[in-house]
């Protein structure tokens, strides 16, 4: 976890990580055209949801436990930076199956939003 205790999550289609076998590892497009994987943590994945995903109804959000991913997981800015100075967790690398300790449905609001699972940990 975190210095903090805190997981962090990862926005992706249910087909995408579906397709990751057992003992395998998640990449996302973003790994090679960025060099890292976006997250966000359990009070800010609305934002880039809301910002990337409106109205997709096909997501689910990775419950990942940063201790295991075995990668740098560094708290940037975002492009462009948030008003408010939020950053984000990028992750330096793929991400092991066996560090996503949750996977959570992401349904879309009626008027096509997001808001992040009461299901998702707080910790």
């Amino acid at each position: 976890m975190r210095e903090d205790g805190r997981v962090i999550l990862h926005i992706c289609a249910k087909d995408e990580w579906a397709a990751v076998p057992e003992g395998g590892v998640y990449t996302a497009a973003s790994l090679e055209s960025d060099g890292f994987i976006h997250c966000s943590d359990p009070g800010t994945a609305h934002i880039p949801a809301n910002a990337v995903f409106p109205g997709r109804t096909d997501l689910v959000l990775l419950e990942i436990d940063p201790a295991l991913v075995g990668a740098p997981v560094v708290w940037e800015d975002g492009d462009p930076p948030h008003p408010a100075g939020i950053q984000f967790p990028h992750v330096y690398g793929p991400i092991p199956r066996n560090a996503v300790v949750a996977v959570h449905e992401f349904p879309v609001q009626g008027d096509g939003s997001f808001r992040i699972p009461e299901s998702v940990s707080k910790r």
